[in-house]
């Protein structure tokens, strides 16, 4: 069974996608954790971002487990993540090792911004979890806050709705929903409650497949 999970930043599908994956007791990858550690190499070898070539190189360089999320989750590396991604020799780059990480035996859950649009096309299962941007700018300061991390609400929703402009507008793989996927609108509800009803929309697809 393989479950795709998409959606915007900070909408809770990383989230989902772990309790998910523990649930089933398959394999979990964060997509974006790719595209972030590409930037992130990027950076630390004072590149320019806006290098594709250079980041290509970098994308084909990369593990799918040897991250360090902490430095990874930062806000200027989930910036900068955010314009390699859109960057189509990058995406292809990375396309090949994502889905053979979806072609293990027994499936796997990735979670992304294209995996039910363009990584996994016939995956079992396909949710788009989504929220207000309000509610995601105000989960990222709550994550900030509980790191003992300064920050700014409206900085943080500034870089909320550019990502999503971005995300959404690429040429390349843009953010959308798939036309089979599931909606989880995840704005007002609890991390429990969320998880409860991709749960009910997995088990659901699980039983029609």
């Amino acid at each position: 069974m393989i479950i795709a999970i998409d959606g915007p930043a900070a909408s809770g599908k990383g989230t989902i996608a772990r309790r998910l994956a523990a649930h089933y007791e398959l394999p979990h990858l964060d997509t974006g954790l790719l595209y972030r550690a590409t930037a992130a190499a990027l950076m630390a070898e004072n590149r320019d971002l806006y290098d594709e070539q250079a980041a290509i190189a970098a994308a084909r360089g990369l593990g799918l487990t040897d991250f360090d999320e902490q430095t990874l989750r930062s806000r200027p590396i989930g910036e900068a993540a955010s314009v390699v991604a859109a960057m189509p020799g990058v995406r292809a780059a990375l396309l090949e090792a994502q889905r053979d990480f979806a072609a293990r035996p027994g499936g796997a859950v990735l979670d992304g911004r294209d995996i039910g649009t363009v990584v996994c096309r016939k995956a079992t299962v396909k949710i788009f979890v989504t929220a207000s941007a309000k509610a995601r700018a105000q989960r990222r300061a709550l994550e900030l806050a509980q790191r003992g991390e300064p920050f700014d609400y409206d900085d943080i929703l500034g870089d909320i709705l550019r990502r999503d402009a971005r995300d959404s507008e690429r040429t390349i793989a843009p953010l959308r929903p798939a036309e089979d996927a599931i909606l989880l609108d995840t704005t007002h509800l609890s991390i429990e409650a969320a998880f409860r009803e991709a749960l009910r929309i997995a088990e659901t697809a699980r039983i029609k497949a």
